[in-house]
C-alpha cells in the first residue's frame, strides 16, 4: 500500500519590520476606520524586547523604536494602556503620551489637548481611589502623576485655573486619593521651584510660582487638617514630605504665625515613624535666610 502523506505548510512568521510597519500604518489618521490598532501584536513586540533569550530581541527593539517615533502613535495611547496584557506595554503607551505632552502640546488642537488632559486626570483619580489598585500599580501611578505634572506645566494656571481648588476639594473625599494628591503637589513644587530653569521660559515659571503662592492658603489648610486629624501613617508621611518641599518658598507667615513648628516639634518629631520627615522640615526652616526682622 502506498500512503500519500500530506504535509501541512504554514506561512513564515511575520518579520519584525513588517510588524512595525503594520502598527505604524494603523496609527495614521489616513488609515481606514476598519483598521484597528492591534494591541496584542504590540504586546508580542514588547515582550520580545524584554526577553533576553529571544533571538528576535534586537529586531523587536528596532520595531518598537520606529513605532515610538511615529508622530501619531500617541493617539493610540489610551487603547494601549487599557487593553495591553503585558505591563511594559502599558508603560510604553504612557511614555508615548508623555512624549506628546512634552513635545507636541502646543501644536495639538484644543479638543485633542482636552482629551489628553481629561483622560490622564480620570485615570489618576480611578487608580488612586482604590487601595489595592494603588498598591499594586504604584510605579505606574507614579509615572501617571509625572505625566499629569507635564500637562500642568503646559496648561496651568492660564488654561486650568481650577486645578488647585479641584485637587484640594477631591482630597477631602478620600484619604487614599488625598495621599496621591499630595504626591502630585510635591512633584509640582519640585518642577516649578527646583527643576524649572532648564525646562520652562522665565515668564512661565514666574506665573506658576505666583499662582502657587497665591493659592497656597488652601493647600496649607489641607496639610494642617491632615496633620491634625489623619490616622493614616502613609498619608501623614507624604504630607510631611510635601510640606518640606514647600518650606523653601511659601509665605513666611504660614511657618511662623501658625502652629506648624509646634506640631513638627511636639507631635511628629518624638514619633520614630515620622522623625526623619519632621526633622527634614525643621532643618529646612532652620536653613531659611534673609528673614524679615519680625521672624529673626
Amino acid at each position: 500500500r502506498f500512503y500519500c502523506i500530506l504535509k501541512m505548510t504554514t506561512a513564515p512568521p511575520e518579520s519584525m519590520e513588517a510588524v512595525s510597519q503594520r502598527l505604524i500604518s494603523s496609527c495614521s489618521p489616513a488609515s481606514s476606520q476598519d483598521v484597528q490598532f492591534d494591541v496584542s501584536l504590540l504586546d508580542n513586540v514588547v515582550s520580545t524586547v524584554y526577553d533576553p533569550r529571544n533571538p528576535q530581541r534586537s529586531n523587536a527593539n528596532k520595531a518598537l523604536m520606529a513605532l515610538q517615533e511615529c508622530p501619531d502613535v500617541w493617539t493610540k495611547a489610551d487603547a494601549i494602556i487599557e487593553k495591553a496584557q503585558y505591563p511594559q506595554t502599558r508603560f510604553f503607551g504612557l511614555q508615548v503620551l508623555d512624549d506628546a505632552v512634552c513635545t507636541r502640546w502646543k501644536i495639538l488642537p484644543t479638543d485633542q489637548r482636552d482629551g489628553i488632559k481629561n483622560y490622564v486626570v480620570g485615570k489618576v483619580i480611578t487608580m488612586s481611589s482604590d487601595e489595592q489598585l494603588m498598591s499594586r500599580e504604584k510605579v505606574f501611578i507614579q509615572k501617571l502623576n509625572l505625566t499629569l505634572v507635564q500637562i500642568l506645566k503646559q496648561e496651568w494656571p492660564h488654561n486650568w485655573s481650577s486645578f488647585i481648588p479641584d485637587l484640594v476639594g477631591s482630597s477631602k473625599t478620600s484619604e487614599i486619593l488625598c495621599e496621591n494628591n499630595m504626591q502630585i503637589l510635591k512633584l509640582l513644587s519640585e518642577e516649578v521651584f527646583d527643576f524649572s530653569s532648564d525646562q520652562m521660559v522665565t515668564e512661565k515659571v514666574k506665573q506658576m510660582k505666583e499662582s502657587l503662592n497665591g493659592e497656597f492658603a488652601s493647600i496649607y489648610h489641607l496639610c494642617e487638617f491632615i496633620l491634625e486629624h489623619s490616622q493614616r501613617p502613609s498619608l501623614l508621611k507624604v504630607t510631611l514630605q510635601t510640606l518640606q518641599r514647600f518650606l523653601t518658598w511659601i509665605p513666611l507667615g504660614f511657618i511662623f504665625q501658625t502652629p506648624l513648628i509646634d506640631v513638627l516639634l511636639n507631635k511628629f518629631f518624638p514619633e520614630p515613624m515620622f522623625r526623619n520627615e519632621a526633622l527634614d522640615c525643621i532643618t529646612e526652616i532652620g536653613n531659611l535666610s534673609d528673614l524679615e526682622s519680625q521672624y529673626d
